[in-house]
């Protein structure tokens, strides 16, 4: 090299590196879980060391949730994961919502005055839909995975013989509930064993969801839908008094289905389309509050905005949303940015917009029910994942010989039009049950990604699923780590009833007089109103893995209000 090419090379050197850090990392140093469960996160590990991608690792760590959360989800409901190809770069919405039984129309839920009857709707086979579960995990590992569902289900079907311990939050959801379960002779004999119910600390065997697994892992689709799970589930929900045929299990079908995306600041957002209304009311609040500046209000300012957006998204939701395949939506205007720029023009930054009451009753919780898991590999494949029974325990009915604990998604429908499910949301014909038809769901699997990151996050908590991932997407925004987001104190509001929800700490006591002040109602109980703290009760169970591309290094965040959950990084060997 000559003396003039030596000087150019010295000359370029200190510019390249006063230009700025290197470029992002192309793909992750390993791979990272986090659940809600620490059997579920170290069933993922371990798929993972044994040579499956993220999306085998999702299926082991849904078939031990399903094992080991029956308070929360299983086979007998339903899932909606949203993947991201770290080849292709192609993402994809796997939608195994659970469906309508074909028997299962309006007048079977409503009493004989015509109201609607909260019993039939949330408990027992009428409150069951046809599965999506199975199916999902049956496709997602055929079309997506490495490994033969076999192996990926290996550890399910181990714990599930083999047994675990009760856990308090399962303990505490059973003696809620008990009085349901005890109805059916297959639950008892899961739960009640010898008439003595499940207690803390007892090691937990279900030796019949052991060989519904076994069948789904060897069998595939026809293992559950079709042959002998399908002929206990069919005698089971119809001698407990319910209306299934074998006919319509073998016709449930998984739908694959366009993601939602958008931007927000520096982010593009990846999340559920329909039937989930997640992703629309997700895109409506985001984009609503694109302009402000939120980490520099006040307060009682930034809640104000924040909660405003809440209330319009959620009352489009009310109004316009429900399964796509069968009802037409406006989802193009309601995607829009002029239509939130519409909606933002409306909001009094000095005054609440009031709702048109419905009813005074708080929104009800939803924490120990539906979980979610996220998981990023070192190919840069991705999961967020939500899946659910619906309420605690779903409709505490399991078909003998399946330990299949059946939900109760009948709910999610708008069984009575205007009048609130068990989650205090309402809807109209756009949700209203038909035979094969999708319930509108709340769940919300979500990724972010920008250049110097990629996060995938979701949680449980019916309604309040959309304004948690609002609020974790909120925290990403302003910097915040993974622990740091699943961590946040929380907010909620849906229209109707027209009160903001807050955890203890998510809202200081200066800032509830001044939200009180500008007309908003906020749920404090009586012992804690004169300190402004918010709700006595915690709620969701966020699990998120984000991987940062500038120090290619991978972080999990569990849950804190969940003592089970758990992340675990694995390094690339």
């Amino acid at each position: 090299m000559n003396r003039i090419a030596w000087l150019l090379l010295a000359f370029l050197l200190p510019l390249a590196a006063a230009a700025g850090p290197a470029a992002p990392a192309a793909h992750p140093p390993g791979a990272a879980v986090a659940s809600a469960h620490h059997l579920a996160t170290e069933a993922g590990i371990e798929i993972l060391r044994q040579g499956g991608n993220a999306f085998d690792a999702a299926v082991a760590v849904s078939g031990v949730l399903s094992v080991v959360e029956p308070i929360s989800s299983g086979l007998g409901g339903g899932g909606m994961w949203l993947l991201h190809d770290g080849k292709t770069g192609r993402d994809v919405f796997v939608d195994g919502r659970e469906t309508a039984p074909a028997a299962a129309t309006p007048d079977k839920f409503l009493d004989a005055r015509g109201d609607l009857d909260p019993q039939r709707a949330q408990n027992g086979p009428w409150s069951a839909g046809i599965p999506g579960l199975p199916a999902l995990l049956v496709h997602v590992a055929e079309k997506y995975g490495r490994l033969p569902l076999r192996q990926s289900l290996a550890p399910a079907i181990r714990i599930a013989r083999e047994g675990f311990p009760v856990y308090a939050r399962m303990a505490r959801g059973y003696a809620a509930k008990r009085q349901v379960m005890d109805r059916y002779p297959g639950t008892r004999a899961v739960f009640s064993p010898n008439g003595k119910p499940i207690r803390e600390g007892q090691v937990f065997r279900q030796p019949d969801l052991a060989a519904t697994l076994e069948r789904l892992a060897a069998q595939g689709f026809d293992g559950f839908y079709r042959g002998t799970t399908a002929r206990h589930l069919v005698a089971g929900v119809n001698a407990a008094g319910g209306q299934w045929t074998l006919d319509e299990l073998a016709g449930y079908r998984v739908r694959e289905r366009e993601p939602i995306h958008f931007r927000y600041h520096d982010w593009t957002i990846t999340t559920a389309p329909l039937p989930s209304s997640g992703g629309i009311a997700l895109a409506q609040m985001l984009q609503i509050l694109a302009p402000y500046d939120l980490e520099a209000m006040p307060e009682a300012e930034r809640v104000h905005m924040v909660v405003e957006s809440m209330r319009r998204a959620f009352r489009d939701r009310t109004f316009y949303l429900g399964d796509p395949d069968f009802v037409k939506i406006p989802q193009r205007l309601l995607l829009s940015p002029d239509y939130a720029a519409g909606l933002r023009a409306g909001i009094d930054p000095d005054k609440a917009t009031p709702s048109d009451l419905l009813s005074g009753q708080p929104t009800p919780l939803e924490d120990e029910e539906t979980t979610h898991f996220s998981i990023i590999d070192a190919d840069g494949n991705r999961v967020a994942a939500t899946q659910t029974v619906n309420l605690l325990f779903g409709s505490g009915l399991i078909p003998p010989g399946t330990g299949v604990l059946l939900n109760d998604e009948m709910d999610d429908f708008a069984l009575k039009p205007g009048t609130p499910n068990a989650f205090g949301v309402m809807g109209y014909e756009a949700n209203a049950p038909k035979p094969g038809k999708r319930m509108l769901s709340s769940m919300t699997p979500t990724f972010m990604e920008s250049r110097d990151k990629v996060v995938a996050l979701g949680t449980p908590g019916g309604s309040r699923i959309i304004t948690m991932v609002l609020l974790g997407i909120l925290g990403y925004d302003a910097g915040l780590d993974a622990q740091q987001v699943a961590a946040l104190p929380r907010y909620h509001h849906q229209w109707l009833p027209d009160v903001i929800d807050a955890e203890p700490g998510a809202i200081s006591a200066q800032a509830a007089q001044a939200l009180q002040a500008m007309g908003h109602r906020i749920d404090l109980p009586p012992d804690e109103a004169a300190g402004g703290r918010g709700s006595s009760h915690v709620w969701g169970n966020l699990q998120t893995v984000e991987w940062d591309r500038r120090a290619n290094a991978l972080r999990g965040g569990s849950d804190p209000r969940n003592p089970e959950g758990k992340a675990t990084v694995l390094a690339q060997p």
